[in-house]
C-alpha cells in the first residue's frame, strides 16, 4: 500500500508525515497492495486549540471507498483518531460476506421452500422507533457526517432550503440525495445531475 501525505495550505513537517505512514500501517492487512491511501492535513486557527488540527483519510477496498474525518489538538492526535475510524470502516466492509449464508444454508433453505415446509411468511412489523434531534446543515457537511459514521444514508435537514433530506451512497460510489416534497409529484430523473459539493477547511462552500 502507497499512503499519499499532503497537506491543505499549509506545509506539513516530515516527522507528521513518518507518523502517518506508520498508522496507516495497521490497517495494511486489509488492503490490496496496489491500494492508495490518502491523508489530507490541515489547521483552522479559528477553532479551539482542542479541535483545530484535521486530517482526514480516503482508501478503496474492493472498489469501494473508504472515507473519515477527525480533529485532534494536534495532527496526531487526529490521525489516531481517523486511522481508528477508518480502521474500523474496513473491517466491517471486510466482515460482511462473512454473514451471508453459505452455500448449504441456502440449500435446505430452498428445498423448504419447494416442499411446503417452510410455513407462511412471518408478518413484518415494526419492532423499533428511534427518535433523533437533527439540525441544519449543507449538503458538504452531511457528506462528512454519513461518512464519519460510516452510514449508506444520512437524514438532516438542509440549510439553504429549511426542509428534511436524505443523502445516500449510490453503488457507482457518487452521492444521491433525496428531497421530500408533501404533496408534490413524483420527479425520477427530472434536473440535471449535480456535481459532489467540494469541502473547504471551514466546512462551507
Amino acid at each position: 500500500m502507497r499512503t499519499i501525505v499532503k497537506g491543505k495550505n499549509a506545509e506539513i513537517p516530515e516527522r507528521v508525515r513518518e507518523y502517518a505512514e506508520r498508522k496507516l500501517k495497521r490497517i495494511e492487512r486489509l488492503l490490496d497492495d496496489r491500494t492508495d491511501a490518502t491523508v489530507e492535513l490541515w489547521n483552522e486557527q479559528h477553532r479551539s486549540a482542542a479541535d483545530s488540527h484535521f486530517a482526514e483519510v480516503a482508501l478503496v477496498i474492493d472498489g469501494h471507498l473508504l472515507r473519515s474525518r477527525a480533529t485532534g489538538a494536534s495532527y496526531q492526535e487526529a490521525l489516531d483518531d481517523v486511522v481508528d475510524k477508518v480502521e474500523r470502516q474496513a473491517v466491517d466492509h471486510k466482515e460482511k460476506p462473512r454473514l451471508r449464508a453459505r452455500p448449504e444454508e441456502e440449500k435446505q433453505i430452498l428445498r423448504r421452500l419447494a416442499d411446503g415446509s417452510e410455513g407462511p411468511p412471518r408478518e413484518r412489523r415494526i419492532v423499533k422507533v428511534k427518535r433523533f434531534a437533527i439540525e441544519p446543515m449543507f449538503e458538504e457537511d452531511a457528506v462528512a457526517r454519513m461518512e464519519d459514521l460510516g452510514h449508506l444514508f444520512f437524514v438532516f435537514v438542509s440549510a439553504e432550503t429549511e426542509r428534511v433530506a436524505i443523502l445516500y451512497r449510490r453503488d457507482d460510489g457518487d452521492y444521491g440525495l433525496i428531497e421530500p416534497v408533501v404533496g408534490g409529484d413524483y420527479t425520477k430523473g427530472r434536473g440535471h445531475a449535480r456535481r459532489a459539493p467540494e469541502r473547504t477547511p471551514s466546512g462551507r462552500r
